[in-house]
């Protein structure tokens, strides 16, 4: 088991010139990178502030659950935002965070697809790259990783977010029960990438859209929502209101058109996929 390497992170921040990622605390082991950086941020640490960890104990993802955390296999990351946004403006933040980790895991697919052979895989084919409302990343349907958002507030006004990544890089087997419902970069193929270039590249991503978000809340983002939801077209379940999902609008709603042809906007909620 190799351990994250702060310095190696810190070469590749500066070669990508990433905005975010100073200063930068790598620990080999944690409760939950999250909690580091609500304490942190709370004792006056700067936008950009980040943290990560080989392990976690108390890893969770949205609403307190558990989140798998092995030691030395996947990556562990938080990231301290101070956005000049009113409070009302910051929930749909989750889902360009959601984008920031795509396009990252994008990016190494489509050079996975350049490399894939005939021989070595298939038919050449790699795992498409979708967003579940409203912080999930899959890739081939199964869950890659996942964003938890935490925001402390001031008032009318937004002190800091706090922005946690779940990447599951090389992972091989999951527990029983995430196992049909899980997947790692190195199932997909992606085995010889380091976690230390990856932290990196989320970092610079996050930096990328959280400055956009800023800028013009979920506008900017649109066409690519909608490219990449999962949901869409799907019949689902959320808050008690059954349907098709029809998309997300500007403040970042699940859209759910019922059997009564009526669209519901769902602010918040487990999304329950029906099939069959």
């Amino acid at each position: 088991m190799r351990r994250l390497d702060a310095e190696a992170v810190e070469r590749e921040l500066a070669r990508l010139g990433a905005s975010l990622g100073r200063p930068l605390a790598v620990a080999a082991e944690t409760g939950s990178t999250n909690d580091d950086a609500r304490s942190a941020a709370a004792a006056g640490a700067p936008h950009g502030a980040a943290f990560l960890a080989d392990a976690q104990t108390q890893g969770r993802g949205r609403g307190g659950r558990a989140w798998h955390s092995p030691p030395g296999e996947n990556l562990y990351l938080s990231v301290v935002l101070r956005p000049g946004l009113p409070a009302s403006s910051v929930a749909p933040i989750a889902l360009v965070m959601g984008l920031a980790v795509a396009s990252v895991v994008d990016r190494h697919l489509a050079h996975l697809a350049r490399l894939a052979s005939p021989t070595r895989r298939g038919d050449g084919a790699v795992a498409e790259v979708r967003l579940k409302w409203p912080n999930d990343v899959l890739a081939g349907g199964r869950k890659l990783a996942g964003i938890l958002v935490e925001a402390q507030l001031r008032g009318d006004c937004v002190s800091s977010v706090i922005v946690g990544v779940g990447l599951n890089v090389h992972t091989s087997s999951f527990p029983p029960e995430l196992s049909e419902r899980a997947t790692s970069l190195a199932m997909l193929g992606i085995a010889d990438v380091p976690r230390e270039l990856l932290a990196a590249e989320l970092l610079q991503a996050i930096g990328d859209v959280a400055a956009r978000f800023e800028a013009g809340k979920l506008a900017p983002f649109a066409e690519d929502l909608a490219r990449i939801d999962w949901l869409r077209g799907r019949r689902v379940e959320v808050a008690g209101v059954a349907g098709v999902a029809a998309g997300i609008d500007p403040e970042g709603h699940l859209l759910i058109r019922g059997e009564d042809g009526v669209l519901r906007a769902v602010a918040a909620g487990e999304v329950s996929v029906i099939t069959g």
